[in-house]
């Protein structure tokens, strides 16, 4: 009982340590206990996925967009506030050159916050008008009637769920929605319901799987972004939270070890394949070209994607494997009838449970002056 009292409770003050990061003083951060209180896990995602407050605007835009869906959850963004001008520009600190050789999946996450603090500035009543800046996304802020969007309101709510959905069939409408929720210029949707589209989609994802189990540095980068446990997790505030993927909270001196036991290819392609058998539909986004500001798009609407459906009461998770293997991404792009295009987010999506969600670093931690 002691253990698991430990496991789920970090005691600190968290003010103070984040005052003496940035060197400024502990009453101007808001959002954590005052010393010697305790912080939950729990909540601690009830702080950062609070309902959005009109002021103070910059910091509670920014909160929002940290909320969107980033690779390892490693929150690879800063942001600056100017006037009505919020820059959001790539931590390079954060990057993940195993899976990421190339800063795709990186660009991609800024579009995602990019478009999550777009929906948050119409709800409290300012239209945000993006522009890429070499690697930023400069976002232009200018008053206009508040604007309440279904898009919106599942900020808080979404997240990735790596479960087994339960193989029920999406309605028509809802793939209409799912799709129109996708449309960007320069991006093309490809959406797949066939049991056998779906089943092919399978087949390179397990390929893609086995080729990066079997790959010392992206297993090594993996783990080193997993948090075993809500200890783990609050210390960073980032990183994949291993209960929010079916797994137990365990301590790391057990969960390490053992993972080499657990962790195997061939059970981890057996879950896959069950995973995409139980879904919905699985849905591809593909880029005109490879380029920031086309990855940047392709963020946006994957992070529409993944809103709208949250907003229908669906749960979708990545199965980026086939675009991750680079020796297996023309493979695959041409099953799909890409041509030389890079086909650039694979997620599926169905009917599935809750799952306890991941955290982010409050917005004194990712703002920069």
């Amino acid at each position: 009982m002691l253990r698991k009292d430990m496991e789920r409770t970090f005691v600190v003050d968290r003010r103070q340590f984040i005052a003496a990061a940035l060197g400024i003083p502990a009453a101007a951060i808001g959002g954590f206990p005052a010393a010697g209180a305790t912080m939950t896990y729990d909540a601690a995602v009830t702080t950062s996925r609070a309902p959005l407050q009109a002021v103070p605007r910059d910091r509670e835009l920014v909160r929002f967009a940290t909320l969107a869906v980033n690779s390892h959850n490693t929150q690879p963004w800063v942001f600056s506030a100017h006037g009505n001008e919020i820059t959001i520009a790539p931590d390079f600190s954060r990057r993940c050159p195993a899976v990421d050789p190339d800063d795709h999946h990186l660009f991609v996450s800024l579009g995602c916050a990019a478009e999550n603090l777009i929906l948050a500035a119409s709800t409290l009543g300012w239209r945000a008008d993006p522009v890429i800046d070499g690697d930023r996304i400069v976002i232009t802020l200018e008053e206009t009637p508040p604007a309440a969007s279904a898009l919106a309101a599942a900020i808080p709510v979404r997240q990735c769920t790596r479960a087994t959905f339960d193989g029920r069939p999406a309605p028509p409408e809802t793939l209409r929605r799912l799709e129109n929720a996708c449309r960007e210029p320069d991006v093309t949707t490809i959406l797949l319901t066939e049991h056998a589209a779906i089943a092919k989609v399978a087949d390179y994802v397990i390929e893609g799987n086995a080729a990066q189990m079997r790959d010392g540095a992206f297993m090594r980068e993996l783990v080193n972004w997993i948090r075993f446990n809500e200890t783990e997790a609050l210390a960073s505030m980032d990183g994949l939270f291993s209960p929010a993927s079916g797994n137990l909270s365990l301590p790391s001196w057990l969960a390490r070890p053992l993972m080499k036991l657990v962790f195997t290819e061939s059970g981890e392609n057996k879950k896959y394949r069950e995973q995409l058998v139980g879904s919905a539909g699985v849905v591809v986004l593909a880029a005109n070209r490879s380029d920031t500001p086309r990855w940047i798009a392709v963020g946006r609407a994957c992070q529409r994607f993944g809103l709208q459906a949250t907003a229908l009461g669906l749960k979708y998770a990545f199965v980026n494997q086939p675009v991750e293997v680079a020796a297996l991404r023309p493979q695959f792009a041409a099953s799909l009838g890409l041509g030389e295009r890079r086909p650039d987010i694979v997620m599926r999506f169905g009917y599935g449970p809750d799952l306890p969600k991941s955290l982010r670093r409050p917005p004194e931690l990712v703002m920069r002056s």
